[in-house]
């Protein structure tokens, strides 16, 4: 008998929903009872998460109700995982491969995927973060909930916010889904990304300016349309966030007698921010202001230069060194953004 074949384990990792009605309010208290998302002392956080996701339950769960009763996200991960093991069986016909989604707040939990990888047994594993651009709220907190499980960690992937083929991928979709709505003119391309409290960024956090980088890469390609706006949705509670706001964004564009062509950036999967906030609720924002044509880019899903870009991420972290790296290889922020983890070869998650 010849020699077991390699095996190589890929972790994606990814928000995680509810599954249905009853798991709405459980999973909203996990969301914020991370101390990555409230940054509270543990006592005050649980009681704020206690009180949010009991405050929130009910909007929610209408808003969810609207795709089925629960979340699309991990029926997504879970068809996107499967592109990638296909693509990687063909890059390494030699190899078992094994890809996981492990969802954050809600099932399967990043913890539990740790302890079925482990049982595997891979010779070598792969982290994956579907977030292209590194937060300390995203994939640094997937990273610290995965090594305190004690997953097995070869290879991690920080973040890829202008990785070639992701940043063809996004400029192929809003060009094909502008063209395919009859391709509307006077259009102002929106971007719009998940926000965070001003005072994230403040701390040192990359994300915003990584959200930049994947924009201007990507307008770099798509001179056609030179009137362009970055801005940011999902804002909660009292702090002051990012911005601009989409919202004020949307108003904007119908302000200037503008119709628009939104782009959501920063998020590879559909799920309840792009289906119910980004379709219905901006959709009729832009309706109310007078805006003819809202179009929305569709998120990269399984367009398969996304899922080959994915692929590139994997087989470039297993042919670099041990340890984090970017799209590039190496550190790529500037030295003001000391959330980034890329620095003296260890991938810091605190």
């Amino acid at each position: 008998m010849g020699d077991a074949r390699r095996k190589l384990a890929v972790v994606l990792f990814n928000l995680g929903g509810p599954d249905g009605p009853d798991d709405v309010r459980p999973f909203l208290r996990n969301l914020f009872r991370d101390p990555a998302i409230i940054r509270a002392p543990g006592l005050i956080r649980e009681a704020l998460a206690l009180l949010i996701s009991t405050t929130r339950a009910k909007e929610a769960k209408a808003n969810y109700a609207k795709m089925g009763g629960g979340s699309p996200l991990l029926p997504e991960t879970r068809k996107q995982a499967d592109a990638l093991k296909a693509e990687l069986e063909k890059a390494f016909p030699d190899h078992e491969i094994g890809v996981w989604p492990a969802m954050r707040y809600w099932h399967p939990l990043t913890e539990d995927v740790a302890e079925d990888v482990s049982a595997w047994s891979p010779d070598e594993c792969v982290l994956l973060p579907l977030y292209p651009q590194f937060s300390t709220t995203t994939t640094a907190s997937s990273l610290k909930r995965w090594r305190e499980a004690g997953g097995p960690e070869t290879r991690t992937v920080c973040c890829y916010p202008t990785e070639p083929a992701f940043v063809d991928a996004h400029a192929a979709l809003i060009r094909k889904t502008w063209e395919k709505a009859g391709r509307p003119d006077n259009v102002r391309l929106l971007f719009s990304a998940h926000g965070l409290p001003k005072k994230v960024i403040e701390d040192g956090d990359p994300y915003q300016w990584q959200v930049e980088q994947t924009v201007e890469a990507v307008m770099r390609q798509m001179p056609e349309f030179p009137d362009w706006q970055v801005c940011y949705q999902s804002r909660v509670g009292p702090l002051e966030w990012i911005g601009p706001s989409t919202e004020d964004a949307i108003e904007g564009a119908a302000k200037d007698g503008r119709n628009i062509l939104l782009s959501p950036i920063a998020f590879v999967s559909e799920h309840i921010e792009t289906l119910v906030e980004l379709d219905e609720e901006y959709g009729d924002l832009a309706r109310e202001h007078g805006v003819t044509s809202y179009v929305r880019v569709p998120a990269l899903g399984l367009d398969a230069v996304f899922i080959e870009s994915l692929a590139t991420l994997v087989k470039s972290a297993l042919a670099g060194a041990p340890g984090p790296r970017c799209d590039t290889g190496g550190r790529i922020c500037p030295a003001e953004w000391s959330g980034c983890p890329c620095r003296n070869g260890e991938l810091e998650t605190a």
